[in-house]
């Protein structure tokens, strides 16, 4: 599997492309947009949501940040500790039960948030419809290797050099757990596409 340069204004188009061929039109293709969030990821989701809109495809985009658990159960052992960031701020169960796992029906109807992340309140947000022939996008941190169900998984692979560089002062924190990501995981070597994204403007895919 050779590397691929595509250019920061081709990405989004490139990966546009991948998830119209591997759609397979019995339920919306189910997408996770895996890395770091210097990554910014949302911001590839909206541009991969607005091509994919203009080719006729509904797209949902859910933040995986909003199916953080509960405050009391995230900051148990302190705002800073690796463990619980690494295996028990998400609420995998929840973004499964509510997300993922009704996504796989001709007629998805999901919960697009649980909670505000910053503020603990519950979103009260009501379920939303996407057709079989849309495409769900769930952006996030550590998805991978948990046994969720994507239909694809893209993974934006990010050195541990640059994620030194790239991660502020508030982040530098939590670099242990991508570090520990990368061994337990490995989500570059299992993703079916990978960003080779240390510099955002010259991306390079790698598909498999």
């Amino acid at each position: 599997m050779k590397w691929e340069p595509v250019g920061a204004n081709g990405l989004a188009g490139r990966l546009a492309e991948q998830c119209l061929a591997r759609h397979r039109g019995v339920h919306p293709l189910r997408v996770a947009l895996d890395g770091p969030r210097s990554s910014r990821l949302g911001l590839v989701a909206d541009q991969l949501g607005d091509i994919l809109t203009t080719q006729g495809r509904p797209v949902g985009v859910v933040d995986a940040r909003t199916f953080y658990r509960d405050a009391s159960l995230r900051f148990e052992y302190g705002k800073t500790d690796v463990e619980s960031f690494y295996g028990g701020w998400l609420d995998r169960q929840s973004l499964e039960r509510e997300v993922l796992r009704p996504s796989a029906s001709p007629d998805a109807r999901y919960l697009p948030k649980l909670r505000d992340p910053d503020t603990n309140r519950s979103s009260r947000a009501r379920p939303v419809t996407l057709p079989a022939s849309g495409v769900l996008i769930v952006v996030g941190e550590l998805l991978l290797g948990n046994g969720l169900s994507f239909d694809l998984s893209i993974h934006f692979a990010v050195s541990r050099l640059a994620r030194r560089r790239q991660f502020d002062d508030e982040t530098a924190w939590t670099l242990a757990a991508f570090d520990r990501y990368d061994i337990d995981v490995d989500p570059a070597g299992s993703a079916d596409i990978v960003i080779r994204y240390d510099d955002r403007s010259h991306p390079a895919v790698r598909m498999r």
